[in-house]
């Protein structure tokens, strides 16, 4: 019995509890869809322009870039320029002592002469080579001289022919070896020249005055800085949405808030197997030389644009057993689940490929609803309400 009566207490306690608790708490929540309109914001459906625009960070690079190499042996006499100077087509920016190539110049005349000379003389001997042929012909034809002195004598006339041969080949080769003397004396000037007439900068100078070079040693290095290039690399989701031409904008860290114009130029034909980006080069403006080879830039390139076309808020969109939609308001403050295609998308919108084209749609509070749940917007202004709750 005591048992029994502990046993009752205890089940009156606990339905004491559980009332007193359910007064404080107060009633339990409605499930999605179902009991008190849920709270929500909305926004209306939209015609307006949207455009699709990607960010991407990459480098400036210079279009154009010349080393100027040494292509001969010697003591640097004047290097003409400095870094960061500018730099004209043709004009020359290192000379090279010139002693050797002066004093090669000259063996290489000389020698010259002596092969034409050595060919003069060669011509002369066929000359007289000739003649005592002839005679010795003539001679064997009346029976005078015997078969072995007209061999010995067509021989010499062979020989002499064969000379000539040589000697002009020699002239040839001394020529040549003339026109390297002179290519090589020439070298020791050096100029950077470029198609067309724009002007560049000494990016670098490698060497001053005084010092020693060898051939194909670098001297400066010369690059155009207008236009310059911006490089970025994108990835495949973007790739198919580029194309020449195309326009974007760039930012760089050493100028803060300042925008500059540019626009796609080339696009890379294959991606790089490390990072499945592809290069895309774009060519900006840069008459003023601000930007420079090497500065880290952000660009953004337009990749497209729709105009007048249906956007929704990026919020109203939602998911309901794995399809996209959004949850359109209808007069009597009850909302409808509408499936959508959505296209391109910006900072704050999306465009409707497929769906309703015009209403408001709930922008917060899809947790709330199930299709014809009812809603209430507490900010809504009151030409915004349906008037349903009054006929209710």
């Amino acid at each position: 019995m005591a048992k029994g009566r502990i046993a009752f207490g205890l089940v009156v306690v606990a339905v004491l509890v559980y009332a007193v608790g359910s007064q404080l708490v107060g009633p339990s929540a409605p499930s999605r869809g179902k009991g008190r309109p849920a709270p929500v914001s909305i926004a209306k459906i939209e015609t307006r322009a949207i455009t699709l625009s990607r960010t991407y960070s990459g480098t400036l690079e210079a279009p154009d870039s010349i080393v100027l190499a040494s292509k001969v042996e010697g003591r640097v006499e004047e290097v003409a320029v400095d870094l960061a100077d500018v730099v004209t087509p043709g004009a020359v920016l290192v000379r090279i002592d010139d002693d050797a190539q002066r004093q090669l110049l000259s063996q290489a005349t000389a020698e010259l002469a002596v092969a034409k000379a050595n060919h003069a003389e060669a011509k002369r001997a066929v000359t007289i080579a000739s003649r005592d042929l002839e005679r010795v012909e003539k001679l064997r034809a009346r029976g005078v001289s015997s078969e072995s002195q007209l061999d010995a004598v067509r021989a010499n006339h062979i020989s002499k022919t064969a000379q000539v041969e040589v000697t002009a080949a020699q002239i040839e080769r001394a020529a040549a070896a003339l026109q390297s003397a002179r290519i090589r004396l020439n070298d020791t000037r050096l100029s950077a020249t470029w198609e067309g007439d724009s002007k560049r900068v000494v990016a670098e100078r490698f060497v001053d005055e005084g010092a020693l070079v060898t051939p194909n040693q670098p001297l400066l290095s010369i690059v155009q800085l207008d236009p310059i290039e911006a490089v970025v690399f994108v990835s495949e989701k973007d790739y198919g949405r580029l194309s020449p031409d195309q326009r974007a904008t760039l930012t760089a860290d050493a100028f803060d808030g300042e925008r500059f114009e540019a626009r796609v130029a080339r696009i890379a034909p294959v991606f790089r197997p490390q990072s499945r980006q592809a290069r895309v080069e774009l060519v900006v403006d840069n008459a003023d030389g601000r930007l420079k080879p090497g500065m880290f830039i952000r660009a953004t390139i337009t990749l497209a644009r729709e105009e007048a076309t249906t956007v929704v808020p990026n919020e109203a969109l939602t998911t309901r057993d794995g399809e996209a939609g959004v949850f359109l308001v209808n007069d009597d403050d009850t909302v409808s689940w509408r499936p959508v295609r959505t296209g391109i998308a910006d900072a704050s919108r999306v465009q409707i490929l497929e769906g309703p084209t015009s209403g408001r749609v709930v922008t917060l509070g899809h947790q709330l609803l199930d299709d014809g749940s009812a809603v209430t917007i507490p900010d809504a202004a009151p030409s915004e309400s349906s008037g349903a709750a009054a006929a209710r």
